[in-house]
C-alpha cells in the first residue's frame, strides 16, 4: 500500500511538474508579448478587479472542493449536490458582482471598471461547471489529465489575448483572454473526465461536510482576500499605472515561487489526507517537501533578485523598469511562501481547519496593521512590511505543527539552513558577475550560467541529500534511457 501511494504520488508530481513548468512558461510568454503590445494602465485596471475575482472565485468553491478531497467515504450523491450547489452560488455571486460594478468603479475612480467588472463576471459562471470535475480528477492523483487540459487551455486562451490586443481591443483582450481561458479549461475537463451529474441533491450530504468546508472557505476566502489586498490598497492609493508596475512584478517573482507550492501542493495534500492518521509519516512528508522546494525555490528567488535588471529590461520594453524595486523586494517575501503554504497543507490534510482560520485572522491582522504603518513611505516600504509579515507568518504557520506531528519551527530551521547557505553564497557570486560590461540580454545568460555552475558546485560540495536524491534520479533517468535506444 505504501508503494502504491508513493508510485502514485512520483507519478502525480512528475505530470503536476510538466503542467507547472509549460503552464507558467506559456503564461511568461504570453504576458511578455501582452506587456510589449499594453501599457501598464490597462494591466493595472484588471489588478483592480483581481481581489473582487479572487473572492469570487473562493465563494463559488465554499470549501467543498477540498472537503471532497480531504473526505474519505466520498459518493455519488456527495458530488452531485456539490455540483448543483456550485453553479448556483456561482450564479449568485456573478449577479451580485454585477450589480456591485459601479460601486468597485467609484471605488477606484476608474469609471472604466464597471462594465468590465460586468463582463468578467461570466468566468465565475464558467468555472461553476468545473469544480467538481477537477476535484475528482484532483482525488484520484489523474494530473496526467489535468496537464493537458491546463496547456491545451492556456495556449489557445493565450493566443486569444494576443490577437485581440494586437488589433487595438486594449484592456479588453486580458478580459476576453480570462473568460477564454475559464471556457476552454471547463469544456476540456468534460471531455477527459467521464463523471457526469445525475439528477440527484441531498441537503445531508452538503451538511455532512459544511463544517470542514466552511472553515476552509472561510480560510479561504481571508486568505484570497489578503493576498490580493496589496492590490487593492496600491489602486486606491497610488494609480493604475504604479499598479501595473507592481503587478508585473508580482506576476515574474510567482512563476517560481508559487508555481513551485502549487505543483506540489496540489500533489501533496490528498496524499497528507491519505496518511492523516500516522504523525510519524507526516513529519517525515513534511520534511522532505519542505527541503526539496528550498533546494528549488531558494536559489530563483535569490537568482532573481540579484538578477532582477537585466531581467526585467531583456525580457519588456524600458517603460517596465519601475518595476525593478518592487521584483527584488518580492522575492525577499517569496523565500518563505512554500515554507508557510505546506505548514498549512499539514493542518488542512489531518482536519484541522479550525486551527487554520484562527491562524488566517492573526495573520490578516499582521498585514493591515502592516499596510496602515508602511503606505505613507510608499510602495517599497509596503512590501517591506510585507516581507516582516511573511517571516512572522512562518512562526505561526508551523507552531501547530510542533504540537501535533512533533515538527516545530525549530527543527524545520535546522533542517533548511544548508539549502539556505548554498544559494547564499551563489547569490553573491552572481551579483558580482553583475558588474560584468555586458548589455542587458548577455548579462541575464552570464549571470544565468554562473548561478547554475556554482550552486551545482556548492551543492555537491556541501553534500545536499536533496542534490544528491536528484542527481541520482538523473543518472537513473539517462542510464534507462541509453539502455533503451540499445
Amino acid at each position: 500500500m505504501v508503494d502504491s501511494l508513493k508510485s502514485k504520488t512520483l507519478r502525480a508530481l512528475s505530470w503536476t511538474f510538466l503542467e507547472a513548468v509549460g503552464l507558467r512558461g506559456t503564461q511568461l510568454v504570453v504576458a511578455v508579448v501582452l506587456a510589449w503590445l499594453l501599457e501598464p494602465e490597462e494591466f493595472g485596471l484588471i489588478g483592480m478587479l483581481a481581489v473582487f475575482m479572487a473572492v469570487a472565485q473562493s465563494l463559488l468553491d465554499s470549501g467543498f472542493g477540498a472537503a471532497l478531497i480531504q473526505k474519505r467515504d466520498v459518493t455519488y450523491v456527495d458530488t452531485c449536490s456539490i455540483f448543483y450547489f456550485n453553479i448556483v452560488v456561482g450564479l449568485i455571486v456573478a449577479g451580485v458582482l454585477c450589480v456591485a460594478a459601479p460601486w468597485i468603479a467609484l471605488f477606484y475612480g476608474q469609471p472604466m471598471l464597471t462594465p468590465l467588472a460586468r463582463v468578467l463576471s461570466v468566468v465565475v459562471v464558467i468555472n461553476s461547471f468545473a469544480l467538481v470535475q477537477n476535484t475528482v480528477l484532483t482525488k484520484e492523483l489523474d494530473f496526467k489529465a489535468l496537464t493537458k487540459v491546463s496547456l491545451a487551455a492556456c495556449v489557445l486562451s493565450g493566443i486569444t489575448g494576443i490577437s485581440l490586443a494586437a488589433v487595438g481591443f486594449g484592456v479588453w483582450s486580458l478580459v476576453f483572454q480570462q473568460i477564454a481561458s475559464a471556457l476552454l479549461t471547463t469544456i476540456l475537463l468534460w471531455f477527459v473526465n467521464p463523471w457526469r451529474p445525475a439528477l440527484i441533491f441531498s441537503l445531508d450530504s452538503l451538511r455532512q461536510m459544511f463544517g470542514f468546508g466552511s472553515r476552509v472557505m472561510a480560510s479561504g476566502l481571508l486568505n484570497t482576500f489578503f493576498d490580493n489586498i496589496y492590490l487593492l490598497a496600491i489602486g486606491k492609493l497610488f494609480s493604475a499605472r504604479d499598479l501595473g508596475f507592481f503587478t508585473r512584478a508580482k506576476r515574474i517573482q510567482e512563476l517560481p515561487a508559487q508555481s513551485l507550492s502549487w505543483t506540489v501542493g496540489r500533489v501533496t495534500f490528498p496524499v497528507f489526507s491519505s496518511i492523516q492518521d500516522d504523525p510519524v509519516r507526516l513529519k517525515r512528508g513534511l520534511n522532505n517537501v519542505l527541503t526539496s522546494l528550498a533546494f528549488l525555490n531558494f536559489p530563483a528567488m535569490i537568482g532573481i533578485l540579484v538578477t532582477a535588471r537585466p531581467l526585467v529590461l531583456s525580457l519588456l520594453p524600458e517603460k517596465w523598469a519601475p518595476c525593478v524595486p518592487y521584483l527584488q523586494l518580492l522575492c525577499l517575501s517569496g523565500l518563505l511562501f512554500p515554507m508557510n503554504w505546506f505548514n498549512m497543507s499539514v493542518l488542512y490534510s489531518i482536519g484541522r481547519s479550525d486551527l487554520c482560520f484562527r491562524l488566517e485572522i492573526v495573520k490578516k491582522i499582521l498585514i493591515v496593521i502592516s499596510i496602515a504603518i508602511t503606505w505613507r513611505w510608499g510602495i517599497e516600504a509596503m512590501i517591506w512590511g510585507h516581507v516582516v509579515v511573511s517571516v512572522l507568518s512562518y512562526y505561526l504557520n508551523s507552531y501547530y505543527n510542533g504540537v501535533l506531528i512533533g515538527y516545530p519551527i525549530g527543527e524545520q530551521l535546522r533542517d533548511l539552513l544548508p539549502y539556505a547557505v548554498a544559494p547564499a553564497l551563489m547569490g553573491f557570486g552572481v551579483y558580482l558577475v553583475g558588474y560584468a560590461p555586458l548589455s542587458n540580454p548577455w548579462l541575464l545568460l552570464t549571470q544565468v550560467s554562473a548561478g547554475l555552475a556554482l550552486y551545482v558546485g556548492i551543492s555537491w560540495l556541501f553534500r545536499l541529500p536533496r542534490f544528491l536524491e536528484m542527481w541520482e534520479m538523473g543518472r537513473a533517468r539517462v542510464s534507462a534511457f541509453r539502455k533503451g535506444r540499445t
